[in-house]
């Protein structure tokens, strides 16, 4: 099945610097295939219009694969309606939405904010700065040795003074998959809301937002197959109901005044100015392909290489692999030795192997680390063993070649 998914993706099939492209950075996007590709140019050449405003024919063909894809974002996480559903730039947009409207309207001096220290920078600023705002406290969930979190110590942490919990459902780092809904229900008993990032679940195993029972989830259409400058938040509709935009202008009116003006109602308050159609007629494109495959077997193909991963890994001498041991999702994060991590990404592009190195806008995780940056190589549907064995020979080749470094 993997050769047949292969063959969808048109960039796979190149040569960087003389050697086959092994494509390692699915953490940080993902590549997309020949039909989101078509889809988008179809889009261009057939539908281009501005939509919801024009009674012509083309408006009425971008307005439908607009709406048709909200629905589709709709169905693939389970929301109870169309209408819960905002499309944003990606994940950080929504996050900020969620901060600067809701948590500044509920929030005040004395009240909590929880988080992780493995937080992307995306859900970690936008509370500072909320919290600044407004007076709140940021608490943090201790990380366990091995970088996971325990309910209990979240019963702890999280009070009556709660207002909001947020966290990742994957960490883009460590690959732990938090207990969401456990945690939800915590943050309920205390009569706080919880808002998930979803960034790394989304395009890696099957969400339902219902059975989560999160007020929020953030999405990113780049990592899943879709174009960049898309994404989503799904809200429980009495919650976004209750919230200001915070962008302003056409669209997003009901009726305008010389001196005030109010808004549409869901999803389209949210929805400033002409929107990102294009991108979102991918990201429905891209929900078809994933949804044709699979999320059960993505996650299954994702679970056992992992597996395959991180046992070939630990293989070699003087690597350290930070995170949990067990995965579900395809992501090793790791230093070799002293070697800097920019040098390992160096010498494995020079073999046609594309991973991370840096922080990963995780710098607090990094200091919890005791660490400056990390290398990492993320998986994907479309990977294989042969991708993780060549990532293995090319890490002995980096120690050989660095010596006394590693």
């Amino acid at each position: 099945m993997i050769a047949s998914v292969r063959e969808q993706f048109p960039i796979l099939h190149q040569e960087i610097n003389g050697h086959p492209l092994v494509y390692l950075d699915n953490a940080a996007t993902s590549q997309k295939p020949q039909v989101v590709i078509d889809a988008i140019k179809r889009y261009y050449e057939w539908e281009n219009s501005n939509v919801h405003r024009g009674v012509h024919t083309l408006g009425s063909r971008a307005t439908d694969a607009y709406e048709g894809a909200r629905e589709k974002v709709a169905r693939f996480i389970n929301a109870e309606s169309s209408e819960q559903i905002i499309f944003t730039r990606g994940t950080t947009t929504a996050l900020n939405l969620v901060a600067s409207s809701y948590a500044r309207s509920v929030c005040g001096p004395g009240d909590e904010i929880v988080l992780t220290e493995m937080e992307h920078h995306s859900n970690l600023i936008p509370w500072q700065q909320a919290a600044l705002a407004t007076g709140a406290t940021l608490k943090y969930i201790p990380l366990q040795p091995d970088g996971t979190i325990r309910v209990e110590d979240v019963e702890q942490l999280v009070t009556e003074r709660t207002k909001v919990v947020a966290i990742a459902y994957v960490s883009n780092v460590m690959g732990v998959v938090h207990p969401v809904k456990e945690i939800a229900d915590i943050a309920h008993r205390h009569g706080a809301v919880i808002v998930v990032d979803g960034a790394q679940s989304t395009p890696h195993m099957k969400v339902d937002v219902q059975d989560l029972d999160c007020d929020f989830y953030a999405l990113s259409g780049h990592k899943m197959c879709a174009p960049t400058g898309i994404g989503a938040l799904y809200g429980k509709k009495a919650l976004l109901e209750s919230m200001e935009p915070i962008e302003f202008g056409g669209e997003m009116i009901n009726d305008v005044g010389l001196y005030e003006s109010n808004w549409k109602e869901l999803p389209w308050k949210f929805e400033g100015g002409t929107p990102i159609i294009a991108g979102a007629v991918g990201l429905g494109a891209a929900i078809d392909f994933l949804e044709e495959i699979g999320m059960d077997a993505i996650e299954q193909h994702e679970t056992q290489l992992a597996a395959y991963a991180m046992n070939r890994m630990s293989e070699i001498e003087g690597i350290t692999i930070y995170g949990p041991r067990e995965r579900k999702v395809g992501l090793v994060t790791f230093n070799l030795g002293d070697v800097h991590p920019h040098d390992v990404a160096t010498v494995l592009d020079a073999q046609g192997i594309a991973i991370r190195a840096g922080h990963h806008c995780c710098q607090p995780l990094m200091r919890w680390l005791k660490v400056s940056s990390t290398a990492r190589a993320s998986f994907y549907l479309y990977n294989t063993e042969e991708d993780v064995d060549r990532l293995v020979s090319a890490l002995i080749q980096t120690k050989e070649y660095f010596g006394d470094a590693t």
